[in-house]
C-alpha cells in the first residue's frame, strides 16, 4: 500500500513538473499573439535579464527546500552585497578585487545561517527571518542612502547588453553554465540523493550514513554565495548598488520554486520544475507590466501563486492517496462469514 501511494505522490509531482512548463508554454504563445512589444528583443531581453536574479537564486534555494530547508535571508544578502560592492568602489578599490571580496561575504553569511540551523538545532524559518533583517540593516549602516552608478562601462556592458543581435544577454551565459552543474548535482550525484533522502526522512538518511549536518551547512554556504553573485549581478544590470537592492527577492524565489513543483516540506520535486516556475512567475509579471498593471497589483498576484503553489500539490497528493487507498480496500478479499 505504501508503495502505491508513493508512486501515485510521484506521478502527481511530476504531473504538476509538466503542468507548469506547459502552462509557461502556452502564456509564451499568447503573449507573442496578443501583447503588444512582448516578442521585442528588447524586451524579451529585459524579461531574462529581470528573471535572471531569481533563476541564480532558485539554483540553491531548490535544492536546500528539497533537503527540507529554507532561506529567506537572500534578498538582504544580494543587498548586502551590492552595498559592499558600492561601498569598497568609493573607496577606490578595483572591482576584480571587490567581486571575490562580495564572493566571500556570501560564505559568511550562508555559514551564520547553517550553523545557527545545524549546530543549534534552530528552525530555518525563524533563524532566516532574523538575518534577513540584520543583513538589510547592516547594508544600510556599511553604504547608507547613497547610490553607486559609476561602475566600469565594460562591466555594466556585461550586466545589461545582449550577445550581438539575439535577446539573449551575456549575463545568461554563467546562468547556464550554473544550471547544467545544479543538474547534475541534484539528479545524477550521490549528494543530490542524499538531498532527496534528508528531505523525505532525515533520520532515515542519518542511520543511513549520510552527513545531514554537513550537507545542509553546505548548501546554506552555496545560497549565500550565489545569492552575493546576484548582489553583483544586480548593481551591474542595473548600474546602481543601494542598501534596498533586490528587496522581497526572497518571495518571488520562493513562490518560483514552489510553483515549479518542489514540496516545502522536502524530499520531492525536480530543478526542470523550478526553472519552469521561475520563467513562468518572470513571465507573468511582464506581461503585467506591459498591460500597466501595477506593481501592488503583480505583489497580490504573486502572493496568491505562492499559496496556490503550496496548497495545490498537497491537495493533489491527498486526493491519490485517498484513491489508493479506496482501490486496495476494494481488491481486498471479503472477510470470510464463520
Amino acid at each position: 500500500m505504501r508503495d502505491a501511494m508513493r508512486k501515485n505522490s510521484l506521478a502527481g509531482a511530476v504531473r504538476w513538473d509538466t503542468a507548469v512548463g506547459a502552462l509557461l508554454v502556452v502564456l509564451l504563445l499568447c503573449s507573442f499573439a496578443f501583447v503588444d512589444n512582448f516578442g521585442n528583443a528588447l524586451n524579451l531581453s529585459f524579461l531574462i535579464g529581470n528573471t535572471l536574479p531569481i533563476a541564480i537564486i532558485a539554483l540553491p534555494m531548490t535544492m536546500l527546500v528539497i533537503s527540507g530547508e529554507v532561506d529567506l535571508s537572500v534578498g538582504s544578502t544580494v543587498g548586502l552585497s551590492g552595498a559592499v560592492m558600492g561601498a569598497l568602489w568609493n573607496n577606490g578599490m578595483a572591482i576584480e578585487t571587490i567581486i571575490p571580496i562580495c564572493l566571500l561575504l556570501g560564505v559568511v553569511c550562508g555559514l551564520i545561517n547553517g550553523l545557527l540551523v545545524t549546530r543549534l538545532g534552530l528552525p530555518s524559518l525563524a533563524v532566516t527571518i532574523g538575518t534577513m533583517a540584520a543583513y538589510r540593516g547592516i547594508a544600510q549602516i556599511v553604504l547608507g542612502s547613497d547610490s553607486v552608478t559609476d561602475f566600469p562601462s565594460q562591466y555594466l556592458d556585461f550586466g545589461a547588453n545582449r550577445i550581438g543581435d539575439t535577446f539573449i544577454p551575456y549575463a545568461a551565459l554563467p546562468f547556464v553554465v550554473l544550471l547544467a552543474i545544479a543538474i547534475v548535482v541534484l539528479h545524477a550525484t550521490r549528494m543530490g540523493r542524499s538531498l532527496f533522502a534528508i528531505g523525505a526522512n532525515e533520520e532515515a538518511a542519518r542511520f543511513a550514513g549520510v552527513r545531514v549536518k554537513r550537507l545542509k551547512l553546505s548548501m546554506f554556504v552555496t545560497t549565500g554565495v550565489l545569492s552575493a553573485l546576484t548582489g553583483v549581478f544586480w548593481a551591474l544590470h542595473y548600474a546602481s548598488a543601494r542598501y534596498d537592492n533586490a528587496t522581497g527577492l526572497e518571495l518571488s524565489v520562493i513562490a518560483a520554486v514552489l510553483l515549479g513543483g518542489i514540496d516545502f516540506d522536502g524530499g520531492k520535486g525536480t530543478l526542470g520544475g523550478a526553472i519552469a516556475g521561475v520563467f513562468l512567475l518572470g513571465s507573468l509579471q511582464n506581461v503585467m507590466s506591459l498591460l500597466n498593471v501595477s506593481a501592488q497589483s503583480q505583489i497580490v498576484v504573486t502572493g496568491v501563486l505562492l499559496v496556490i503553489s503550496v496548497l495545490a500539490p498537497r491537495v493533489g497528493r491527498q486526493i491519490a492517496q485517498a484513491r489508493s487507498r479506496k482501490k486496495t480496500a476494494a481488491a481486498a478479499p471479503a472477510p470470510v462469514a464463520p
